[in-house]
């Protein structure tokens, strides 16, 4: 849930008419395609029946149902069909929050990796695909399939409590250097302040290192001569516009920056980064965490985690 109330529900075929409804509205928007959509052919009955196999998501803002997308298996694939936001919406989250609960979903099932396809005649749809980490895999004119990897890191284990999860972040941070990008997924709760307070510790930085929520972001300089820290918390940020306009003290190139809630919007920060996922324990009670964590681009080809 973000800022302005945007749920991400998992839906059925009871869902039909809501689902059918926002993909009217997003895609009646767009430009017109020659051919046109596919999405413009959808009947209650077909979305109905799309829904039945595999289910999709539905996203509401305010209780109203603002953005949608199908969940479409094929072999270890998931591709995501239908995706769409209607214009009222667009800028406030809800593509961020579909994309996230989509790669989750997706990874719960055991799928290698998650697809889409777009137009060619849609930059700026290619671009916000890229944007959420997914690359270019084939063009068949006029449609563009682009991918992401779902593969976890080698790096995966179980975190016991809170101080271990601490001395986890420092590990990490031996690792690091001025310009490194890294992002953290996990639910609320699941520990991504507490990760970085042991990055901080790890790195040296001036502390205490406490969840940027009502600040958006915190630099903290570094008390040894190294790389200071920037802390941002992309929880109320729309898009990567957002997070670029952000009035900082340091240059992004000149530090390590960690992103809580980044995942769909930070991704373009740079060109490569760390992907740190904290999963939760079943019992509300449970401490333990499971922590994964991956690396993505050139700038880890040499040195992979």
């Amino acid at each position: 849930m973000t800022a302005d109330q945007v749920t991400v529900a998992r839906v059925g075929a009871e869902a039909a008419e809501s689902v059918l409804e926002v993909v009217r509205e997003a895609f009646g928007a767009r430009p017109v395609l020659d051919p046109p959509a596919d999405a413009s052919a959808e009947t209650v009955e077909s979305v109905r029946v799309r829904l039945a196999h595999h289910g999709g998501l539905l996203a509401s803002l305010d209780g109203r149902p603002v953005g949608a997308l199908v969940l479409d298996p094929v072999g270890d694939t998931v591709f995501l069909r239908r995706f769409g936001v209607v214009p009222g919406a667009q800028g406030r989250g809800v593509a961020r929050d579909l994309v996230t609960t989509a790669l989750r979903s997706a990874r719960q099932q055991g799928a290698a990796d998650v697809a889409v396809v777009a137009r060619e005649e849609l930059p700026e749809t290619v671009r916000f695909w890229e944007a959420q980490g997914f690359e270019v895999v084939a063009n068949h004119s006029p449609y563009v399939e682009l991918r992401r990897s779902l593969a976890v890191g080698d790096v995966g284990q179980d975190v016991p409590d809170a101080e271990a999860m601490r001395a986890l972040g420092a590990e990490v941070a031996r690792r690091l250097r001025a310009g490194d990008l890294v992002l953290l997924v996990g639910d609320l709760g699941a520990g991504k302040t507490t990760f970085t307070q042991g990055l901080g510790e790890g790195l040296g930085v001036r502390g205490p290192v406490t969840s940027p929520t009502f600040v958006i972001a915190r630099v903290h300089p570094s008390e040894v001569g190294g790389v200071p820290l920037v802390h941002v918390d992309a929880y109320r940020l729309g898009g990567l516009e957002e997070l670029d306009d952000l009035d900082l003290d340091a240059s992004l190139d000149e530090a390590v920056t960690v992103v809580e809630w980044g995942e769909g919007i930070a991704e373009g920060l740079a060109e490569s980064r760390l992907e740190v996922r904290i999963g939760r324990g079943d019992a509300a009670d449970d401490e333990s965490r499971t922590v994964s964590v991956t690396s993505v681009g050139p700038r880890w080809d040499a040195d992979p985690w």
